[in-house]
């Protein structure tokens, strides 16, 4: 796994393009191309029913056209300096979360990065809806950035599922693991590894009397923990930067970010499709939502896109 072709998604609404900035601290290290990708809709020139389709295609071509005369003016102005060979797209579609994933079928990209937006009052991250459509969706890693450094020597946090038997997950983990090391190498960053554990669930306790909750749980953890230990002793990393703990993935997880003060959170989406996910949402999802660094998800083997050239 080596990323040499990232899509950085433009957002034309404001000022900072840190997708951009962080693709560019990619490049740099690993020598990647950049194409700075920028979806744009205006459903008024849809409604002029007065003008010809030409005419309305000549308007969109020219809003197109002034996009990216701006657009190139950014990057002259912003990252000049960067040394980064950075190709321009500007494309017209209504939904960007889908001219992203075309571009990236099409092209072959190996990693989207994009910037998230940050909740003025509440200082915390907030995923748009494109945000998540691109996460559930997109064939390759999704890089979700916000505007902070990435200093030499932070920490970068591995969230694993070690509980489930199933060779999906086995996969995964590792997957999760190889990806989370490999920015660990480029950044000279310190990888820590977390997996959450389920307690004993109450109902059982009530209804079995003879149960014995202790010693399920101490079952239960010594399982993880080995787990655990095996992956992390196959990629030579430190026990001392293991951590399993008992709880929700979606409590467990933002914890030991907030604790370590994580730049990258890496972990795996099941990119569940149609009511469920609207409905329930999955896992990975509601970690995302309470974690308030960047964040690399990654989609296992064998995923199939939903969405077709």
């Amino acid at each position: 796994m080596n990323f040499q072709k990232i899509l950085a998604v433009i957002d034309s609404n404001i000022e900072q393009q840190k997708s951009l900035a962080r693709a560019i601290e990619i490049s740099q290290k690993t020598g990647a191309s950049i194409t700075a990708f920028l979806t744009i809709y205006d459903f008024s020139y849809e409604m002029t029913t007065m003008l010809s389709m030409d005419e309305r295609e000549t308007m969109r071509q020219a809003v197109v056209d002034d996009r990216t005369e701006w657009l190139a003016s950014l990057i002259n102005a912003d990252f000049a300096t960067s040394q980064c060979t950075i190709d321009i797209k500007v494309v017209w579609h209504n939904r960007p979360y889908e001219s992203i994933i075309y571009e990236v079928i099409d092209k072959g990209y190996d990693l989207i990065v994009k910037g998230t937006q940050q909740h003025s009052i509440l200082q915390s991250v907030i995923f748009t809806p494109t945000d998540w459509h691109i996460m559930r969706k997109a064939p390759v890693p999704v890089l979700l950035v916000k505007e902070h450094d990435w200093p030499i020597g932070g920490k970068i946090l591995a969230a694993l599922n070690l509980g489930a038997d199933i060779d999906e997950h086995k996969s995964l983990n590792q997957q999760i693991t190889n990806h989370a090391l490999q920015f660990a190498s480029l950044l000279k960053s310190e990888l820590h590894l977390v997996n959450a554990y389920p307690g004993t669930p109450s109902n059982i306790v009530i209804e079995i009397p003879e149960f014995d909750p202790t010693h399920y749980n101490q079952t239960i953890r010594q399982h993880h923990v080995d787990a655990m230990q095996a992956l992390a002793q196959q990629h030579n990393i430190s026990f001392q930067h293991c951590h399993v703990d008992e709880g929700l993935p979606e409590d467990v997880i933002p914890k030991y970010e907030q604790q370590l003060d994580a730049e990258l959170v890496v972990l795996g989406t099941v990119g569940r499709q149609g009511i469920s996910a609207a409905l329930i949402g999955n896992t990975a999802e509601h970690v995302i939502d309470k974690l308030n660094c960047d964040v690399l998800a990654i989609k296992p083997d064998g995923f199939v896109c939903p969405i077709r050239l």
